[in-house]
């Protein structure tokens, strides 16, 4: 159709929807618009998370969510902005010579972060829970900050160690000696969670939906009827019921991040 309107000289380039074209820095995908034939919605993504594909709403008639930050006060500081604060606190433990232990789930969180990292500050270690899903983001392509396991010695003064939030206060980690404790996570957006767990720090990044992102998925998927599980979900139901919406509550047997789940195994 474009070569019938534009002509034999034209220089056209295809792809299917949802194939992604990579122009510099930036990943180009085309989606249907519903307007004539090869009509289209363009997706521009630049500098978005690297570890996985990013969410993409999808029309439907009935929408099941998770709420695990389903309440106002759950609003994500920019990425950026986090991870500043992460090599500056790394950085003050450098100069005061003892180690940066910082806990993060281990599947997901660790790797984000660990996508993140500048990795010329100072070495990296992992506790074995993260180091062993860290390969298998590796395998697949995904660029991570280098990491080595943590043994029984290292450079610990200099380092950043990346642990499951179990392996705070145990055995595991006394030997690092003289260390700042910190936990990546969304629940410290909450004042007082940081006291409560005897951390040093706490930085405000998740992987699931703030409370903004949370109205925003459910007003782009049009749908008539929601369903809300996880943690806050009888506010969010609530909140929708109250301006018309037709909302109920699923109940579910697991959480999500409310308790990070424990890692058993080689530490």
């Amino acid at each position: 159709m474009l070569r019938a309107r534009l002509g034999p000289d034209a220089s056209i380039q295809t792809a299917a929807y949802g194939d992604v074209v990579t122009i510099g820095e930036v990943r180009v995908s085309l989606h249907p618009a519903g307007h004539i034939l090869g009509s289209a919605q363009v997706r521009l993504e630049q500098n978005g998370d690297g570890t996985c594909a990013p969410f993409e709403p999808l029309r439907c008639h009935t929408f099941v969510t998770e709420s695990t930050f389903g309440l106002p006060i759950f609003r994500w500081p920019a990425e950026v902005d986090v991870l500043a604060a992460i090599h500056a606190w790394w950085r003050a433990n450098q100069q005061a010579g003892r180690a940066s232990l910082l806990f993060a789930h281990p599947l997901g969180k660790a790797q984000r972060v660990l996508a993140l990292l500048d990795a010329s500050i100072g070495p990296i270690y992992t506790h074995g829970a993260v180091e062993r899903m860290n390969a298998v983001y590796r395998g697949q392509g995904i660029a991570l900050a280098p990491s080595t396991h943590a043994g029984s010695s290292g450079e610990w003064r200099r380092a950043l160690v990346i642990a499951p939030p179990s392996s705070h206060g145990s055995p595991w980690e006394r030997r690092f000696g003289p260390a700042s404790t910190a936990l990546v996570s969304g629940w410290m957006r909450i004042r007082g969670t940081r006291q409560r767990r005897s951390l040093d720090r706490g930085f405000v990044l998740s992987d699931h939906a703030d409370w903004p992102a949370l109205l925003r998925v459910i007003q782009e998927t049009g749908a008539e009827s929601v369903w809300v599980t996880h943690v806050y979900r009888a506010p969010l139901v609530r909140w929708l019921q109250e301006r018309g919406r037709d909302a109920r509550v699923l109940e579910a047997h697991f959480e999500g991040e409310r308790d990070e789940p424990t890692e058993e195994g080689e530490p």
